[in-house]
């Protein structure tokens, strides 16, 4: 294994801890280092299908609607899009806790297409070992 390679451990489920994962990982992919991101807990469910939005954290509730305005204002795709992009650049994974998709009794048919697969985390730590991992 490389160490050219990001991983990023997902457990939070809002908007603005995961859009700054999905721009990272786009940048990542683009200097052509290989992304991992392991989505657990909130993160899951923040990739079940038609979830639509994530909410923003509670810091930040009071600015929902301006947010979302300038998201679309200035044509900023969901988190999913995002990821989407960083597929269509470079070496994007994105595997989902297979723990917290029992816990939720979810099926990996139950989240985004963008997701490949579920990994349980022993499997995820291994291939990310010899690279850098973020947590958020």
């Amino acid at each position: 294994m490389s160490s050219d390679r990001l991983s990023f451990v997902v457990a939070a489920g809002e908007a603005d801890r995961l859009l700054p994962v999905a721009v990272m990982a786009t940048g990542a992919a683009a200097m052509q280092t290989e992304v991992q991101i392991f989505l657990t807990m909130w993160g899951v469910l923040a990739l079940r299908k038609g979830a639509g939005r994530a909410p923003l954290s509670a810091t930040y509730k009071d600015m929902t609607e301006t947010f979302w305005n300038q998201m679309d204002k200035h044509h900023v795709g969901s988190f999913v899009e995002m990821l989407e992009q960083a597929k269509e650049i470079g070496t994007v994974k994105v595997l989902a806790c297979g723990m917290s998709m029992d816990l939720f009794g979810l099926s990996l048919e139950d989240l985004e297409s963008v997701v490949d697969g579920v990994a349980g985390v022993a499997g995820f730590l291994d291939s990310a070992q010899d690279g850098k991992i973020l947590f958020v």
